[in-house]
């Protein structure tokens, strides 16, 4: 489980593949959440949109579904780098406030069950929130959106 996760606004991959090291500071726009992998969530977030639904999809169908692509290889650092998908980029900056709760719920219920007592404390609407703000920032101004963890 990522230590850290960040997600950020970045002008391109080759800047996003530049947080590798140290991570995106405050050079980027971000929202920062703890005990979070950002590729299952990405994916759930992407399956939310593209398939609503109120209820956690079962996990060999999360498996299957397209997952984000690294901006840089991954290494045995445990580092990783994400590209959101441009389609999910441009669904969370529409989202509307019923949407992201829906889906903020359907996503303490993944966690809950994957992770129980080991469940991220961070609240999870305000983190969907957040990267929904972001994604609003760059579907208006260009670049990506992209997550950093450790």
């Amino acid at each position: 489980m990522a230590h850290e996760t960040v997600f950020f606004l970045a002008p391109d991959d080759a800047a996003a593949a530049a947080t590798r090291l140290r991570g995106p500071g405050e050079a980027f726009d971000s929202v920062a959440c703890r005990f979070v992998e950002p590729d299952s969530a990405i994916a759930e977030w992407d399956m939310y949109f593209e398939e609503p639904s109120a209820e956690p999809p079962p996990l060999e169908q999360l498996l299957a579904w397209a997952w984000p692509e690294w901006v840089t290889a991954p290494l045995n650092d445990g580092v990783e780098v994400f590209a959101l998908p441009k389609r999910l980029t441009r669904a969370l900056a529409n989202a509307s406030s019923a949407q992201l709760g829906e889906l903020a719920g359907r996503w303490t219920r993944r966690l809950r069950s994957d992770d129980g007592d080991d469940m991220t404390d961070d609240d999870l609407l305000a983190v969907l929130q957040g990267v929904a703000r972001l994604a609003a920032s760059t579907v208006n101004t260009g670049g990506g959106l992209y997550s950093w963890s450790f």
